[in-house]
């Protein structure tokens, strides 16, 4: 027999739950907040009560795993890859803990599911500073691992041999390997000719003081008009 008020307890739990943990996401402005994972708990809670009661003996657990491998889509779509940097996933992760949050309330494991959600909420909050401080030494250049270095250096025409023989200076390092250097014609804004001249380095280990320092002497040359750097991890993104 089919008991309304438990199940509009089951819905209410899992849209409150859901947006416990929105409210987190919501504050930090992330791409879904408080009504995003509202739904998706919701959502989570209706097909699982969807299963136990509609269509005579159901199957829960068969409608649960649907619904943890359909939240995928939804998560894919929050995920953005621009390079060598992946954004969204701690997002997407939030909306997957979320819909796992509103199966066990449409379960009718209400106890589960709110320690679920205190530790998804704690996990958000807490790991949030251990993970800046990881991303602070990280960014200082001491993280070991093999770095693409890209270096373009825009200069005059009649400068470019000149300039050319000042970025082989600054490479040629005993912790660099040479990968490509070219130079292009581009148009230039004065009016006057301009090569773009183009190096790709490795280096053993990321260390981007030494690469400022080794094109200092490119940096302070009068022919040269622009110069910009990039660096690309090629130890692999986890």
């Amino acid at each position: 027999m089919i008991d309304t008020l438990d199940i509009a307890l089951r819905i209410a739990a899992g849209a409150g739950l859901g947006a416990a943990i929105g409210l987190e996401r919501q504050w930090r402005s992330k791409m879904a907040g408080l009504r995003t994972n509202a739904l998706v708990s919701l959502g989570s809670a209706l097909f699982v009560l969807m299963g136990a009661y509609a269509f005579g003996a159901g199957d829960p657990t068969r409608v649960a795993a649907q619904v943890a491998s359909g939240i995928g889509f939804l998560g894919a779509g929050v995920i953005i890859k621009q390079g060598a940097s992946i954004s969204g996933l701690n997002t997407a992760a939030t909306l997957w803990a979320s819909a796992a949050v509103g199966t066990l309330v449409g379960a009718g494991m209400y106890g589960a599911a709110g320690i679920g959600t205190a530790a998804v909420i704690a996990a958000n909050v807490l790991l949030r500073p251990v993970s800046r401080a990881l991303d602070r030494h990280r960014a200082l250049g001491t993280e070991p691992g093999p770095t693409e270095y890209r270096f373009e250096v825009r200069c005059l025409v009649e400068a470019e041999g000149e300039v050319r023989a000042l970025v082989v200076g600054a490479i040629t390092q005993p912790h660099f390997t040479i990968q490509s250097i070219s130079a292009v014609d581009v148009d230039s804004e004065t009016g006057g000719g301009e090569v773009r001249i183009t190096a790709i380095v490795v280096a053993e280990e990321r260390d981007d003081h030494a690469i400022e320092s080794a094109l200092a002497n490119v940096i302070t040359a009068r022919p040269v008009t622009a110069v910009r750097w990039s660096a690309e991890d090629l130890s692999g993104v986890d």
